[in-house]
């Protein structure tokens, strides 16, 4: 009788705890999938059904059917891509600078960045409220689009420096004794080797920018600047809550996250030298 080798043992016992972990973490997931499908009248029942059958698409007919459903998906998506390119293109700007030049400050600087990212947002409500009321920023697009700029910015920054002290500088160097100007240098050299680094900093400025409901509900006062995520309250009312289409609701509030991820993924694990070679 063989018996394994200690190696295999080992990969065994990795790849069952994976599965463990991974089940762990799908299952909320599968849950409300399971919830969002089944019929209003089995969702509070005692005994809970894992495989919803007959499938019932009620909840979501009682989602969209709330008024301004649609108004709320234009606002959340101006908001959410407007926070994702403009913090791009500043950090960007910023990390450059940071990683490939040396002035008074920088160490300062870098420091900032790092304690900035400690300051829980909860805490600057108050203050941001009071800044965007004395500029007039309150219930108006682009303060909200500012207020998340302003807690996605710190991250973006040093998490792009990071990538942009990964590339060697001999490359641009190159680039320059070839003919390019400094321009041409950062889009056909530096650009595509931050593009994994770029995809990884958008993602989370989606998921911050897609996923608040404290400032947009602080800030915003008139229902037609409501995001999403201030929509989903509309389900819990003084009659009670429509768990259904709550539910329901969430998983349509999940699908933008899934589709841009799933866009994005190759990117996100791409290597960071992935065009540094000439073919």
């Amino acid at each position: 009788m063989s018996t394994m080798s200690p190696a295999v043992r080992r990969r065994t016992v990795n790849n069952v705890i994976a599965l463990l972990v991974s089940a762990v973490m799908v299952f909320p997931v599968y849950w409300m999938l399971a919830t969002a499908f089944k019929q209003p009248g089995r969702i509070l029942s005692s005994v809970p059904q894992f495989f919803p059958w007959p499938l019932s698409v009620e909840n979501f007919s009682r989602a969209l059917a709330r008024p301004d459903f649609w108004v709320f998906v234009r606002n959340s998506l101006v908001v959410t891509l407007s926070t994702v390119v403009l913090s791009l293109l500043i950090s960007l700007g910023a990390a450059i600078a940071i990683a490939r030049f040396r002035f008074a400050g920088r160490g300062a600087l870098l420091a900032v960045l790092v304690l900035v990212q400690m300051i829980p947002g909860a805490a600057m409500v108050i203050p941001v409220y009071l800044m965007l009321r004395s500029i007039n920023g309150l219930d108006f697009v682009p303060g909200l689009i500012l207020t998340y700029m302003t807690f996605v910015l710190p991250f973006t920054i040093w998490t792009l420096r990071g990538f942009v002290e990964g590339v060697p500088v001999e490359l641009e160097e190159a680039a320059l004794v070839d003919g390019c100007n400094r321009f041409q240098t950062y889009t056909r050299v530096l650009l595509p080797l931050l593009m994994p680094g770029i995809v990884a900093t958008s993602v989370f400025a989606f998921v911050n920018a897609w996923d608040d409901y404290l400032f947009a509900y602080v800030i915003m006062k008139s229902q037609s600047n409501y995001t999403l995520p201030v929509w989903l309250v509309s389900f819990q009312t003084s009659e009670g809550v429509d768990y259904g289409a709550m539910i329901a609701a969430s998983t349509i509030f999940s699908i933008p996250v899934l589709i841009f991820f799933l866009l994005v993924q190759r990117r996100l694990v791409g290597g960071m030298t992935s065009g540094a070679v000439k073919e």
